[in-house]
């Protein structure tokens, strides 16, 4: 399955024959991804990448996740998904990491768009959020720049190398998206 965003940049589902450039492009932006994402020190070779791959994909069957390579001009720049999908409820959240490569381009922000796009029409979700650390300044402005709302804080929602982090908590309805 793929998304195509624009003339630059397409998601398509996660596949495991990726792992290892994922994980080059996850690895040659270590040091800034490590301030944010909890899992980045135990990812130490394409093998936990694979891992991970097969993870989500034996997941599909749950409905609980639904991961893509970020590719930006035919390259993979990062990932982004749904998490923690709700079906009954018709809500999910989105979540994200890219490489530096890719920072500062609107690659991230396009990509989010996108995915709104198919949650909302193809799955019918109602809800959609995005959870970011407080400091993580890019991360936020990505639900800001998408017409989220900024609905408070999940204090210490997150435990990233022994500390924990409050999260800014951003939804948007699809009564809002529409609007748009």
């Amino acid at each position: 399955m793929k998304i195509k965003v624009d003339k630059d940049i397409s998601l398509q589902k996660i596949r495991l024959k990726s792992a290892r450039e994922i994980f080059q492009c996850m690895d040659h932006s270590r040091k800034t991804l490590r301030e944010w994402l909890p899992w980045i020190d135990e990812t130490k070779s394409y093998k936990e990448t694979e891992k991970y791959i097969k993870s989500v994909h034996r997941s599909r069957g749950e409905n609980k996740q639904l991961v893509f390579e970020v590719i930006f001009r035919k390259k993979i720049v990062g990932l982004i998904g749904l998490k923690d999908i709700d079906m009954l409820n018709s809500k999910a959240e989105i979540g994200y990491w890219l490489g530096n490569e890719a920072v500062g381009k609107g690659v991230m922000t396009r990509s989010c768009n996108a995915l709104l796009r198919y949650t909302f029409e193809e799955l019918g979700m109602n809800r959609i959020q995005i959870k970011c650390a407080v400091d993580n300044i890019r991360s936020c402005n990505i639900p800001k720049q998408l017409g989220f709302s900024f609905e408070g804080m999940e204090r210490q929602g997150e435990l990233i190398h022994g500390i924990h982090r409050d999260l800014k908590v951003y939804s948007l309805l699809k009564k809002e998206w529409k609007k748009k």
